[in-house]
Formats: structure tokens, sequence, C-alpha cells
């Protein structure tokens, strides 16, 4: 689902980076629904659920718009308190023509899928000092690697359709393109939800994120 804003941060915006040791909080299953706005394109619901089964998590989402529709999700295990990918998969359709991916654990050895990754991101923003930098290195859907800066911006109480949140706010840049940016809240109780998502260009908001419903086992 080739949306301009989203080409080159990767599908439904969603960075993630090279596996960190895990801290507390540990995932948390859940069920979320966001709005996506997005300059020039109809507004979409995406779903985003995080699930927990035989040893292994799996995070997947999915978003249609008309005449386009996505998903995508990946397998992962906890492996002293460490992430370790272990599957990603993915299908695209965009007027009639369907693209299909998959990586498998020998792919994400070295690095883990954006799917798996989302959470391990998380787990690093919540557990970091504000100020915190680094640098995610991850593998797209086609495999390929990318390398993206991050920042902890720090912690603050937002107000959402699905409730009030704590949320940890992480700012990321492409190397040498500071022109791109992305802003992403996530949940300080639920390692990989978004709570909600700006992405700005030539200093303009071209597209934001919101979380809009939300369950929880």
């Amino acid at each position: 689902m080739r949306i301009p804003v989203l080409r080159r941060f990767g599908w439904l915006a969603l960075m993630t980076l090279a596996m960190p040791a895990l801290a507390a909080p540990q995932p948390q299953a859940f069920s979320a629904r966001y709005h996506l706005e997005v300059a020039g394109w109809p507004d979409a619901d995406i779903r985003h659920r995080l699930s927990h089964d035989a040893g292994h998590w799996q995070s997947e989402m999915s978003a249609s718009l008309p005449g386009a529709s996505g998903h995508e999700w990946g397998r992962f295990r906890l492996d002293d308190d460490r992430i370790r990918s272990l599957h990603y998969a993915a299908g695209y359709s965009l007027l009639g023509i369907r693209r299909a991916y998959s990586l498998d654990s020998s792919d994400l050895a070295p690095l883990p899928d954006r799917q798996s990754a989302l959470v391990a991101l998380a787990v690093r923003a919540i557990d970091d000092a504000p100020r915190e930098t680094g640098r995610l290195r991850y593998r797209d859907h086609r495999g390929r690697e990318e390398r993206i800066d991050f920042r902890v911006l720090g912690r603050e109480d937002v107000s959402l359709p699905a409730g009030r949140f704590e949320a940890v706010r992480v700012s990321l840049v492409e190397p040498d393109k500071d022109d791109r940016r992305l802003v992403l809240d996530f949940d300080v109780q639920h390692p990989g939800l978004l709570l909600g998502m700006e992405y700005y260009r030539d200093g303009r908001r071209r597209s934001r994120l919101t979380l809009t419903e939300l369950s929880t086992p």
C-alpha cells in the first residue's frame, strides 16, 4: 500500500530496532483500533493486535482504503529476556494488484522485522531516560536493512477517544535527512501499543495516527 508518506518510514510508518534486552514492563496482550489521517488520502482505520500463544507472541496490523488494503504480522519469542524474531509476513493490494512478502528466522537472525521489534522499541523507550538517543536497525518487508536515529523525548499524560494514558514520546529521523521526522507516543503500560503518531516533512505535519479503541484480556 504505497501511501507516499509511508514509503520511507515503512508500512503504517512503524519503526523498529535491533534486538535490545527487555526490561520491565513485559509485553501484554491487547487489541486496538487507530484512526489514520494522511494528507491527500482518505482517512483509514487500522487494527492492531498483540497476542500470546504456545510460547510465542504475534503482533499484527491490517488496514483498508478504497481500492487498497494491507496487512502484516511478525512473530517473536522472549529468549533470555530478549526478543527473537521468528517469522514475518505481509500482503498488499492496490487497484487489484497484489503483492506478498515473507521473511523467516534465518532472514531475521541479524535484524528484526518491524512488527516484532515494535515491542522492543517501546520497551527501550519506556526504560530509557529522557533525551536518550540511539540508532535503530531493522528489516523492511523486502528484507532490506533500514536505519533511523531515535531520541526519547519524555513522558506525559494524554487524553484520547480510547481513554487517558501515560505516554512516552519518541522522535525518529533518518540519518542526514532531518527534514523528515516521525513522532511516536507509546503506552507505558502496554509495550507496543501506539497512542499516537505524527509525521512531519519540511516542518509541516503530513499524517496523524490516533488510538480510538482498546481492549485487553
